[in-house]
């Protein structure tokens, strides 16, 4: 039995009158132009096969492959394709072992709107569809979103290089197509990673404004005992000898409640300036735009900016889990690292939260038993290359070192080591380090050492006056 599609709800909507006439007269040109057109059979055979490859392959790299060979197989002239992108423009050529020596073209392409030949190659504008071109990751020049290269020009007739005109025209409908969907689906997965992020570095995090507002609750409550002490030590008939014992003990008990809340305050007040740091850095309008982290980058005093405020952060955490804080150089200067201040400071967020999560108690070379972690930096001499300098930044933790098959794939997204045990965790944090610290320009790393395991990451050194804020 054929499979059955159930009934549905159907609904007449006729062909506007206007709108259909308009369609109707472009079809009657269109039978016109080709007919003027006059393409043989191989040519219209060529434009045949490449409307159905580009539909039958779903792949952006496929299509380029497509819009190069056309050419080559049907009419055995060598083609190159020109991407324009942003800041400079990616060829995509014809490669075969046996392959004759290229064509003297240009090593700098200008681009442009209409045909030219220049060194026995024929250049042919691809132009994306106007009434999409604001879609596009960048913008493009006259519409203009590559150039198709044919060669050699000396064999394409004028009624050829009409054919390859249009040609042209085809590839840039398609590419452009091609380029909007990648855009979105690149938009989709910035969407998802960006959900994983808030979700690991604000929503988790967060949770523990529960245990401070349980705090307060408490010391509120103690309050109101003072107020219920305070009522029974002022009423009439108390003995004075009492009278004065009972104010020693509620203004012991009031320093308590004062020194707790104060305590608390600080706690909630850091929470909330880190949490409001990392919303706005996750949530700022340009990463939407783009549909990418987009860095906003600025010279700060590295230490009090971002290390300081996210040691004060996890310092409770750590003292509650009998971790101690050994500093291991971090001098109180103001390095030249330009940095986006909100999202490194949630690189290191999520570094001492797997500290905290995952420091173990070693033995030391004395034989002393010793639970911390330790953070610092240091100077990379000529690490990006000849006078590019770069700077290394640890965060060390006692514990037993992780596998040594599991070390490289640390970073990769989703990936928990052997080590984690009952620990909750998503495997997020350090894939996360990764793409900031990389979309700095830098490389993040791990190392093992005699008492625990050591995180990295290494940024280049940039002067200031280098960047454009």
């Amino acid at each position: 039995m054929d499979d059955q599609i159930p009934i549905v709800d159907v609904s007449l909507k006729c062909l506007d009158q206007d709108r259909s006439f308009r369609v109707q007269k472009r079809m009657h040109e269109k039978i016109d132009d080709y007919a003027e057109y006059n393409f043989t059979s191989i040519q219209s055979s060529a434009l045949n096969v490449f409307f159905d490859l580009s539909q039958e392959f779903e792949s952006f790299d496929d299509l380029l492959s497509v819009s190069v060979l056309i050419p080559k197989v049907f009419f055995n002239l060598d083609c190159s394709l020109y991407l324009l992108n942003e800041n400079r423009a990616d060829k995509i050529t014809t490669c075969f072992s046996d392959c004759p020596e290229p064509y003297s073209c240009e090593e700098t392409l200008v681009f442009c709107s209409r045909p030219k030949t220049v060194n026995n190659c024929l250049y042919l504008p691809i132009k994306g569809n106007k009434e999409l071109i604001d879609q596009l990751p960048f913008n493009p020049p006259m519409r203009l979103i590559g150039m198709l290269e044919v060669s050699p020009a000396s064999q394409i007739s004028w009624h050829e290089s009409l054919f390859f005109e249009k040609f042209a025209n085809r590839v840039g409908f398609q590419l452009h197509l091609r380029l909007i969907s990648r855009k979105n689906q690149e938009h989709l997965y910035f969407i998802r990673t960006l959900v994983k992020d808030i979700g690991h570095n604000v929503i988790v995090p967060n949770m523990f404004f529960k245990l401070y507002y349980r705090r307060l609750e408490a010391n509120i409550n103690a309050l109101g005992e003072m107020k219920q002490d305070l009522t029974e030590l002022f009423s009439a008939g108390s003995d004075p000898e009492t009278s004065l014992k009972s104010q020693a003990k509620l203004m012991a008990k009031l320093k308590y409640i004062h020194n707790g809340l104060d305590e608390q305050f600080g706690e909630i007040l850091r929470h909330y300036e880190q949490t409001s740091l990392f919303l706005e850095t996750l949530l700022r309008r340009s990463h939407f735009e783009q549909g990418k982290y987009v860095l906003e980058r600025k010279s700060c005093n590295f230490k009090s900016q971002i290390i300081d405020p996210q040691v004060n952060r996890f310092f409770r955490e750590f003292k509650e889990k009998g971790i101690d804080i050994a500093l291991a150089g971090v001098p109180d200067q103001e390095i030249e690292v330009v940095v986006d201040l909100g999202l490194i400071s949630q690189v290191y967020a999520n570094l001492f939260s797997n500290a905290s999560k995952y420091t173990r108690a070693v033995y030391d070379f004395a034989g002393n038993e010793t639970k911390f972690i330790s953070y610092g930096w240091e100077h990379k001499p000529d690490f990006f290359g000849p006078g590019l300098h770069g700077i290394k930044l640890n965060v060390f933790s006692t514990g037993p070192h992780i596998a040594p098959e599991e070390q490289q794939n640390l970073f990769r997204e989703g990936f928990r080591a052997g080590n984690t045990e009952q620990e909750q965790g998503t495997g997020h944090g350090l894939f996360f380090i990764r793409e900031i610290v990389e979309l700095h320009g830098g490389e993040v790393g791990y190392e093992p050492t005699p008492l625990g395991n050591n995180f990295f990451f290494i940024l280049p050194l940039t002067e200031p006056e280098q960047i454009l804020i």
